[in-house]
């Protein structure tokens, strides 16, 4: 099904950048560690009060 022809063709290379772009998502994504403050309330100001 997929051969050297395959991926020489314009598709192919197509295909390949997209695996390559969607494993180094995954990985970076994977990584990541939200702020749960920020994960809680995203659409909250970047200022935060203490009210004492």
């Amino acid at each position: 099904m997929y051969n050297r022809s395959f991926f020489q063709s314009k598709l192919g290379q197509a295909a390949l950048a997209s695996i390559a772009a969607m494993t180094a998502l995954i990985a970076l994504s994977t990584q990541m560690q939200a702020d749960p403050l920020m994960a809680a309330a995203p659409y909250a100001s970047t200022h935060l009060i203490e009210i004492a």
